[in-house]
């Protein structure tokens, strides 16, 4: 992994974070706010694959875990996003990204990444809410990862895709 690309991903992770916990909790819809750390790692998926998608991942949930005001287990997050990393990047080695197959992988990895970060919850036996509060919580978060997406995954896809420029034709 390059040093630029390593460096843009960390930036791309620490700004996703503090938006998330400081500014997207003023905004929250019933009290859910949009995971702008899962949005980082599927457009690292989209473009650069499962397995650094998987590092960015984990790194970006272990923080997310670990933010103020985090209320849960730590590394449930850090699970969930490596899953995401995982699955989203699978996406890239079957299809060519377009806006419908980033819309939809976004939709799934949002699905997946918030159902693990559930589940992770009831067998930990740290669940902030009830199993039927999380499914409105999952529909919720994956209507902002959705909204969100025009906005965040373009700029993010193009900016790993520019960091490597030889690969990035093949992509």
């Amino acid at each position: 992994m390059s040093a630029l690309r390593a460096a843009v991903a960390g930036l791309a992770v620490l700004v996703a974070l503090a938006l998330q916990v400081a500014l997207f909790p003023h905004l929250a819809w019933q009290g859910i706010v949009p995971n702008l750390c899962l949005l980082v790692v599927v457009a690292a998926a989209l473009t650069r694959g499962p397995q650094f998608a998987m590092v960015l991942g984990f790194a970006a949930g272990l923080l997310l875990d670990l933010a103020p005001p985090a209320d849960h287990v730590a590394g449930r997050w850090a699970l969930a996003l490596l899953v995401v990393g995982y699955v989203a990047g699978l996406v890239r080695q079957d299809v060519r990204p377009t806006a419908v197959t980033v819309v939809g992988t976004v939709a799934a990895s949002s699905f997946v990444g918030t159902s693990v970060f559930a589940i992770s919850g009831l067998l930990l036996r740290d669940p902030v809410l009830g199993v039927g509060d999380m499914i409105q919580v999952i529909g919720v978060a994956l209507v902002w990862d959705v909204l969100l997406t025009p906005f965040v995954l373009p700029p993010l896809m193009a900016a790993f895709r520019r960091l490597e420029p030889g690969r990035a034709a093949l992509l």
